[in-house]
C-alpha cells in the first residue's frame, strides 16, 4: 500500500514544471508585446541600434572594397556639416558592350539644412565629352574614360564642381532587392516591351510586392520617355529604403551591405560615408529631396538619337546648383515641382531604338 502510495506521488510531481513554462510564456509574450510596441514607437532608434549591432563592422569592411580613387583627383575635405556634390551612376553593362552609365544624377546634399537636391541629366543629352574633344552622348563619358571622364564631362556641362562619385551596377539590383523580401511600386498598369528589337520585358499591374527581377524591369523600361525613366528611378529608391529600414530587416544588413558592395565603386572614404549617415540618424526628419531634370528636345542627328539640352534650363540650373554648394546660404533656389517640368520634355518614343532597351 504504501509503495502504491508512494509511486502514485511520483507520478503527481511532473505537473508542476508546466505550470512554470506557462508562467515564462506569459511572461516573454507580455515582453516581445512591450518591445514591439517601444518598436513602433521608437523605430528610428531601434534601426540605429541594430544598424550598430548588425551591420557597422561590415559596412566600413565593405566600403574599404568598394573605395576607388579618381586618377590624379584629389579626394575633397569636406566637413560634415558642409554642401557637397555627389555623381551617382547607374552602370547597365549587357554582354558584349561598354559600360555606359545608364542613369546619370548630380545630387547636391546639404547635411545642416537636412535637404537633397537631385538632378536627372537624361543619358542621351548631347555634350562635350572632357577627354575626346568631341560631342556625343553623356552616357559614353563613362565608357570611354570610366568615373573621372564622366565627373569631368558634367562638372563642364553643369559648371560646377563634382566632389564625389557613386557608380552602382544595375546587376546588383536584383539580389539586393530579394534580400529585403521585395519592395512595393505604384504599378497601376501593365508595362512591358513591345519593341521586337528590345529584350522580353513584362510587369503586372497591381502586386502588392515586387521582387528584384520585376524591379530591375521597372528600373530598366524605357519605351515612353526619359521624364518617365527618372521619375522611375526615383520612386524605385525611395520604396527600397523604405523596405530596408524596416525593423524586421535589420538582421539583413549585412547580407545588404555585402550585395552592394560587389557591385559598387566610390571615391568617398568607407569613415565619410558611416560618419554622414550616423548624421543623418541624429536628425528629427529624414531628408527633404528635390528633383528636377534638365529640360530639353529630341532629335535624330546621324542616324542617332540625340537630347539637345536647353541653353536657358542650364542657366538655370547652374545658378541653382551654386546656391545649394554655398554654405552661406540661407534661401536656396528651388526647382519647378515634376508637373512643370514634365509637360516641357521631349517624349523620346523611338530613343530606345537607338540605344538599346
Amino acid at each position: 500500500m504504501m509503495e502504491n502510495s508512494a509511486a502514485h506521488l511520483t507520478r503527481r510531481k511532473p505537473k508542476k514544471p508546466k505550470k512554470k513554462w506557462k508562467k515564462r510564456l506569459i511572461i516573454t509574450l507580455s515582453i516581445l508585446i512591450v518591445l514591439g510596441g517601444i518598436g513602433f514607437i521608437f523605430q528610428k532608434e531601434l534601426v540605429r541600434l541594430g544598424f550598430n549591432m548588425f551591420a557597422a563592422g561590415t559596412v566600413k569592411e565593405t566600403l574599404d572594397k568598394s573605395y576607388k580613387p579618381v586618377g590624379d583627383r584629389d579626394v575633397p575635405v569636406v566637413e560634415h556639416t558642409d554642401p557637397f556634390s555627389l555623381l551617382l551612376l547607374g552602370i547597365d553593362q549587357r554582354d558584349n558592350e561598354p559600360s555606359r552609365s545608364d542613369t546619370i544624377i548630380y545630387s547636391v546634399v546639404r547635411p545642416e539644412d537636412n535637404k537633397v537636391l537631385l538632378l536627372s541629366i537624361p543619358r542621351d543629352s548631347y555634350t562635350e565629352i572632357v577627354g575626346r574633344d568631341v560631342k556625343s552622348k553623356i552616357n559614353s563619358a563613362y565608357a570611354h574614360g570610366e568615373a573621372k571622364m564622366a565627373m569631368e564631362t558634367v562638372e563642364k556641362l553643369l559648371e560646377n564642381k563634382v566632389d564625389f562619385y557613386a557608380a552602382i551596377n544595375f546587376h546588383g539590383l536584383k539580389d539586393i532587392v530579394d534580400a529585403v523580401g521585395g519592395v512595393e511600386l505604384p504599378i497601376t498598369k501593365n508595362i512591358e516591351n513591345k519593341n521586337k528589337a528590345h529584350e522580353k520585358l513584362f510587369i503586372e499591374a497591381n502586386k502588392p510586392i515586387y521582387n528584384g527581377e520585376e524591379a530591375l524591369a521597372y528600373v530598366r523600361y524605357r519605351e515612353d520617355s526619359d521624364f518617365n525613366r527618372t521619375m522611375r528611378h526615383r520612386i524605385f529608391l525611395s520604396s527600397f529604403m523604405n523596405r530596408a529600414m524596416e525593423v524586421k530587416n535589420l538582421t539583413k544588413i549585412p547580407d545588404i551591405i555585402e550585395i552592394a558592395g560587389s557591385n559598387f565603386t566610390t571615391n568617398m572614404t568607407s569613415d565619410f560615408i558611416v560618419n554622414f549617415a550616423e548624421s543623418l540618424y541624429m536628425k528629427d526628419s529624414i531628408p527633404t529631396i528635390s528633383n528636377y531634370m534638365l529640360k530639353g528636345d529630341g532629335k535624330m542627328r546621324g542616324g542617332a538619337w540625340y537630347y539637345d539640352l536647353s541653353e536657358e534650363d542650364l542657366t538655370f540650373v547652374r545658378g541653382m546648383i551654386a546656391s545649394w554648394l554655398d554654405p552661406n546660404t540661407t534661401q536656396v533656389i528651388e526647382p519647378e515641382s515634376d508637373e512643370s517640368n514634365e509637360g516641357s520634355q521631349s517624349s523620346t518614343p523611338d530613343s530606345s531604338a537607338q540605344t538599346g532597351n
